[in-house]
C-alpha cells in the first residue's frame, strides 16, 4: 500500500552506477535499520555479487557487534561490485522488503520478470521466488504455532504467578502477624521486667521493716532495763530512809537540849520531802516508759500485719511471673511455626522462579534450534542448484560416503561452519568462541566503514588457512586423549564419527558399526587444566586421603590410603579438588572447594559419607611447587588472605597474638599443627604489604562465639552501670565492631554449600557446629594503592564545614566546588550515579564526580564539604577519600563557641552531630582515622595535628571490604 501512495519514480535500468549508489547512500540509515543481512544474502549470493567469504565475514565477524553494523558492512562490500551490486541490492529489497523498496526508489514493487535487471536467469529467478515464498509461508506457520505454544505457556505462567502472588500475600500477612506477636512479646517482657522491679522493691522494703523491728525490740529491752534499775534504786533509797529515821530516833539522848532536837527534826523533814519528790519523779518516768512500751507494741503489730500483706503480694507476683513465662513460651512456639511457614513460602517462591528461568532457557534453546534449522534448509536448497554444486565441487569437504580422507585432492582447507552471533543466547557465545576461535587473530578483519582492499582479502585467505591448521591440530590433540573400544551394538540410523590416527583427516561412515569413545584414566590424569568427575562409594572420605594447600594455591590430594575406594577409582596425589557432591538426609548437596581454605576443605571432606562425586583438576606442577615451598619453609600452607578484625583479643602465654578492633591481619595458615580452632596470622605494615609480628588467633567460629560473649558482657555491664548511676562507656567504646552479612557468594572464610535441586546457597554449613549467625568477627579486605592525592572528608559535618575553608588556604589543598547542571545533565548524571550530593534539595547545583576528579588530576587534595553518604559513591569509581573523625568533648566545644555562633549553631548541636555520626563510621567498608579529643585544645592545634594525620593517611594502604549483602 505504500507503493500506491508514492508516484512512479525513474527507471532503474536507465540510471548509471553513481546515480544508483547516490540513491542508496541517501537512504543508507533507513536500510541499515530495517534490513537483516541474513535474509538478503541468499539472493545476493544467487546473483554472484557476494561470495561465501563475504557471507562468513558479514555474519561471523567479532567487530560487527549489531545488525546495523553488519548491514552497513554488506553495503560496503556491494559498493565494490559497482552497478551490479546496487541493482542486486534493490532487487533483493523489492522481493523481501517491498515497503522499504518503495521508500528508497519511489517505485511500486513487482515480481514481474521485466522489472528485474537480468543478473539472474528467468528459471533461476522463478525457482528462487518460489523457494522464498515457500520458506516465508513455512516460517509464518511455524511462528504461528510457536506463538500459540508461547501463549499457552504464558497463560500457565500467569496462573502460577497469580498463585505465587497469593502465597506472597499470605506470607506478608504472616509476617505482619509475626511482627504484631513480637511487639506483644516485647510488651509482655517489659511488664515482666516491671513486675520484677516491683518485687525487688518489695523485698527491699520488707528487709528494712525487719531491721526496724529489730531496732525497736532492742530499744524496748533497754527501756525495760532502765525501769528495773530505777525501781531498784527507789527501793534502796526508801530502805535507807527508813533505816536513818529509826537510827535517828534511837540515838537521841535525854541530855540533849531541846534546840538540838528541833534542828534534827528539821533535817529529817527536809530529807523526807526530798525523798517524796524523787519518788513522784520516778513514778512519772515509769509512767512514760510504760506508754512508750505500749506504743512500740502497737508499732510491732502494724509491722507484722504489713509483713503478712507483703508476703501475700510476693506470692501473687510469683504466680503472675509463672503465667507470663508460660505465655511467652507459647508465643515463641507460635513464632517458630510462623517462621517455618514463612521459610516454606520463600522456598516455593524460589522454586517457581527457578521454573520460570528454566522455561525461558528452554525457549531460548528452541529459538536457537529454529535458526539453525532455517540455515540448514537454506544450505540444503542451495546445494540442489547445479551451479552451486559446480562451484562447491572445487572446495575440500569431509566425505560422508567413503572412510578415506580427501586432503590430497585439494589444497584448500576445510571451511568451518557459519555462526550467527546474536541469534543465540549471548551467554553461550563465550564458551563457543573459547572452544574454537581463541587463536584466531581479529586484526585482519575490517573494522571501518571503508570497502575491503585486495590486501585485506589476501590476509583473509591466510587467516582461513591458519584456522584450518589450528582445527586439525586441536582434533589430533583431542584424539590422543581417547581410546577406541568396540561397543557391540550397531546403530545404523545414527551415524557416529570414526577417527583415523594414520592421517590428519576425519571421516564418517553410515554403514559400519561406530566405535565407543572411552577416556583412559592415565591419559586423563595427564591432561592439565581439565576437570575430571569421579564417583565412588566410601564410608568416610577424609579417612582415605589427606589434603594440603589452601585458598591461594588450591586444595590438593596429598596422600591416598592404598586399597581404599579412593585409591581404587584412581585418585592420586597432585589432583586439585574443585567440587564435592554427595547426599545427606535425602538432600543432594554440592560444596565448591576451588578457593576455600584448608580448614574449610578439611571440614567439608569430613562431612562426605556414602556415594559421592569428586571433581578433580590435575595440576602436578603446581602441587610439586607447593610441596617444595612447604619443605623449604617458605610457607606454612597454601592459605593467604587478609582480614579486618572486628573484636579486641588479648594476648596470652601460648603465643596468641594481641589484636585490637579494626586491625588488619594476614592469615597464612588456617590449620597450624592440625589444630581446629586457631589460625596463624601476622600483623600487616600500614604502608607496605609486609608481615610484622605473628602469632595465633581464634578461627572464624571460635571468634564468633567470643564476639557474642563480649556483646553479652557489655550489655550486662551497661545495665549494671545504669542502676548504680554511672556508665563507663569510654573503656568499652571500641571493644567490638558490629558487622552482619547475608552470607551469600564465594568467600574463603567458609565453604559454599548448595542444594542441587533448588540451586540455593545456604548461609553456612549444615552442621550445628558450623551454623552461622549474622555477626562477623572477621571480614575479608583487599588492598588498594591510590596513585594520586586522595580527597579529604572531615567529620563531624558541622566541624568539618568550619575547617574546610582553612584547609583550602593551605598549599596542596583545594575545596570542591559545586557544578551548575541543567535538567537533562542532572538526569544523565543521576543515571550514571555521578552526583555525590546536592547543595539544596531539588536545586541545580550539585557536587559531582567530575569536580572531584578535576581537582585530583591537578595533584591536589580535594576537600569535600559533604557527608558520609558520598563515601560509597566515590568507592564505586575507585576513589578512596581520607576520612578523619575529630573527637569532641564539652571542653573542646566551649573553645569553639564563638565560631559556632558565627555560623548560627550551638555547642549542643555540635555534640549531638558528633554523637549521631560516630556510630555510622563502623558501617563503612574502609578504615578511618579518629583524632583523640585530648590531643587538641583550640583550632590552631587542631589544624596542626590534621596536617600530620593527612600526610600519614596518604602513605597508608587502603583496605576495602566487599559488599556483604
Amino acid at each position: 500500500m505504500a507503493g500506491e501512495c508514492v508516484p512512479e519514480g525513474p527507471n532503474l535500468k536507465e540510471m548509471g552506477e553513481e546515480e544508483l549508489w547516490e540513491l542508496i547512500n541517501d537512504n543508507r540509515h533507513r536500510i541499515s535499520l530495517g534490513v537483516r543481512p541474513c535474509i538478503l544474502i541468499p539472493y545476493l549470493r544467487q546473483v554472484k555479487v557476494l561470495t561465501e567469504v563475504d557471507e562468513d565475514e558479514i555474519l561471523s565477524c567479532h567487530n560487527l557487534t549489531n545488525r546495523c553494523m553488519r548491514t552497513s558492512y554488506m553495503l560496503d562490500l556491494l559498493r565494490t561490485q559497482g552497478r551490479n551490486g546496487a541493482i542486486a541490492l534493490l532487487e533483493g529489497l523489492m522481493i523481501h522488503y517491498p515497503t522499504l523498496y518503495t521508500q528508497v526508489t519511489g517505485r511500486k514493487p513487482s515480481t514481474e520478470p521485466s522489472r528485474f535487471s537480468g543478473l539472474i536467469k528467468y528459471s533461476e529467478l522463478t525457482e528462487y521466488l518460489i523457494r522464498a515464498v515457500t520458506g516465508m509461508q513455512t516460517e509464518l506457520q511455524e511462528a504461528r504455532n510457536e506463538a500459540g505454544k508461547m501463549g499457552a505457556r504464558c497463560s500457565f505462567l500467569e496462573s502460577e504467578v497469580r498463585q505465587l502472588m497469593a502465597q506472597e500475600e499470605k506470607s506478608r500477612h504472616l509476617q505482619t502477624e509475626n511482627e504484631r506477636l513480637q511487639r506483644h512479646l516485647s510488651s509482655l517482657q517489659r511488664d515482666v521486667t516491671k513486675l520484677k522491679d516491683e518485687k525487688c522493691d518489695l523485698y527491699i522494703r520488707y528487709t528494712a521493716a525487719i531491721e526496724e523491728k529489730s531496732a525497736i525490740n532492742g530499744r524496748l529491752h533497754d527501756l525495760n532495763l532502765q525501769v528495773y534499775q530505777l525501781q531498784t534504786e527507789l527501793q534502796s533509797i526508801q530502805m535507807e530512809n527508813e533505816f536513818h529515821k529509826q537510827r535517828s530516833l534511837r540515838s537521841v539522848f535525854p541530855s540533849q537540849t531541846p534546840q538540838l532536837q528541833e534542828a534534827h527534826k528539821d533535817i529529817l523533814q527536809q530529807d523526807l520531802a526530798e525523798a517524796i519528790d524523787s519518788q513522784v519523779e520516778l513514778a512519772e518516768h515509769l509512767k512514760n516508759y510504760r506508754e512508750e512500751n505500749e506504743k512500740l507494741l502497737r508499732d510491732k503489730q502494724g509491722l507484722v500485719d504489713q509483713t503478712e500483706a507483703l508476703s501475700l503480694q510476693v506470692q501473687q507476683l510469683s504466680l503472675d511471673c509463672k503465667m507470663q513465662q508460660q505465655k511467652s513460651t507459647v508465643v515463641q512456639s507460635q513464632m517458630k511455626e510462623l517462621q517455618v511457614e514463612r521459610d516454606q513460602a520463600y522456598q516455593s517462591r524460589d522454586d517457581a522462579q527457578v521454573m520460570i528461568a528454566r522455561i525461558l532457557a528452554e525457549k531460548d534453546t528452541l529459538r536457537s534450534q529454529l535458526v539453525e534449522l532455517q540455515e540448514a534448509v537454506f544450505i540444503f536448497q542451495a546445494k540442489r542448484s547445479p551451479r552451486t554444486q559446480l562451484q562447491r565441487s572445487d572446495v575440500e569437504n569431509i566425505s560422508w560416503e567413503s572412510p578415506t580422507s580427501s586432503s590430497e585432492e585439494s589444497p584448500l582447507p576445510v571451511r568451518r561452519r557459519l555462526r550467527r552471533m546474536d541469534a543465540l543466547n549471548p551467554m553461550s557465545l563465550s564458551s563457543c568462541y573459547s572452544e574454537s576461535e581463541d587463536a584466531v587473530p581479529t586484526s585482519v578483519r575490517s573494522k571501518g566503514v571503508e570497502p575491503p582492499s585486495p590486501e585485506s582479502l589476501r590476509r583473509r585467505q591466510e587467516v582461513l588457512y591458519a584456522d584450518s591448521s589450528l582445527e586439525t591440530a586441536e582434533t589430533d590433540s583431542l584424539l590422543d586423549d581417547f581410546v577406541c573400544l568396540s561397543d557391540g551394538i550397531e546403530e545404523e540410523q545414527r551415524p557416529r564419527p570414526s577417527f583415523s590416527h594414520g592421517s590428519n583427516s576425519v571421516s564418517l561412515s553410515r554403514t559400519s558399526a561406530p566405535p565407543f569413545l572411552v577416556r583412559t584414566r592415565p591419559k586423563a590424569i595427564r591432561i592439565i587444566g581439565r576437570v575430571l568427575s569421579i564417583s565412588l562409594q566410601c564410608e568416610a572420605l577424609l579417612s582415605q586421603l589427606t589434603v594440603v594447600g589452601g585458598n591461594k594455591s588450591g586444595v590438593f590430594v596429598h596422600q591416598v590410603t592404598e586399597g581404599s575406594a579412593a585409591h581404587t577409582v584412581g585418585i592420586s596425589p597432585g589432583a586439585q579438588i574443585v567440587e564435592v557432591r554427595y547426599e545427606q538426609n535425602s538432600r543432594a548437596l554440592k560444596m565448591v572447594l576451588e578457593d576455600s581454605t584448608l580448614e574449610e576443605a578439611t571440614w567439608a571432606l569430613s562431612q562426605v559419607t556414602g556415594f559421592c562425586h569428586l571433581s578433580l583438576r590435575p595440576r602436578p606442577n603446581d602441587y610439586e611447587a607447593l610441596l617444595q615451598q612447604l619443605q623449604n619453609s617458605k610457607t606454612s600452607s597454601g592459605d593467604s588472605f587478609y582480614i579486618r578484625v572486628n573484636i579486641s583479643l588479648p594476648a596470652d602465654t601460648s603465643g596468641a597474638l594481641a589484636v585490637s578492633c579494626n586491625d588488619i591481619l594476614h592469615v597464612t595458615n588456617t590449620r597450624p599443627d592440625d589444630t581446629e580452632d586457631l589460625w596463624h596470622a601476622s600483623q600487616v605494615h600500614p604502608c607496605q604489604l609486609l608481615d610484622l609480628q605473628s602469632g595465633t588467633v581464634p578461627n572464624y567460629y571460635r571468634a564468633q562465639r567470643l564476639l557474642i560473649q563480649t556483646i553479652e558482657d557489655m550489655s550486662f555491664q551497661t545495665k549494671k552501670g545504669q542502676k548504680v548511676g554511672r556508665v563507663d562507656a569510654q573503656s568499652e567504646q571500641k571493644a567490638v565492631r558490629i558487622v552482619s552479612t547475608g552470607r551469600q557468594g564465594r568467600n574463603p572464610l567458609w565453604v559454599s554449600v548448595e542444594e542441587e535441586n533448588t540451586k540455593s546457597t545456604e548461609s553456612g554449613p549444615p552442621s550445628p557446629s558450623k551454623s552461622c549467625v549474622t555477626l562477623m568477627p572477621y571480614t575479608l579486605v583487599t588492598p588498594h594503592f591510590p596513585p594520586v592525592c586522595r580527597p579529604i572528608l572531615l567529620l563531624p559535618t558541622i566541624l568539618g564545614r568550619m575547617l574546610d575553608k582553612k584547609l583550602d588556604s593551605w598549599q596542596g589543598f583545594q575545596l570542591c566546588e559545586p557544578d551548575v547542571l541543567t535538567s537533562s545533565e542532572h538526569a544523565a548524571h543521576i543515571q550514571r550515579s555521578e552526583i555525590l550530593e546536592e547543595v539544596e534539595p531539588g536545586g541545580n547545583q550539585c557536587y559531582t564526580l567530575q569536580s572531584v576528579d578535576k581537582v585530583m588530576k591537578k595533584g591536589l587534595h580535594c576537600v569535600l564539604p559533604l557527608g558520609l553518604d558520598c563515601v560509597r559513591r566515590l568507592h564505586r569509581f575507585e576513589i578512596f577519600p581520607i576520612i578523619i573523625f575529630i573527637g569532641l568533648s564539652a571542653r573542646n566545644a566551649r573553645k569553639l563557641r564563638s565560631k559556632l555562633q558565627r555560623n548560627g549553631q550551638t555547642e549542643e548541636q555540635l555534640l549531638a552531630c558528633s554523637k549521631s555520626e560516630e556510630p555510622l563510621l563502623d558501617k563503612l567498608p574502609c578504615l578511618f582515622h579518629s583524632v583523640d579529643p585530648d590531643s587538641w585544645c583550640d583550632q590552631t592545634s587542631l589544624l596542626t595535628s590534621l596536617r600530620t594525620h593527612i600526610w600519614e593517611e596518604q602513605r597508608k594502604i587502603v583496605w576495602m571490604e566487599p559488599d556483604l549483602w
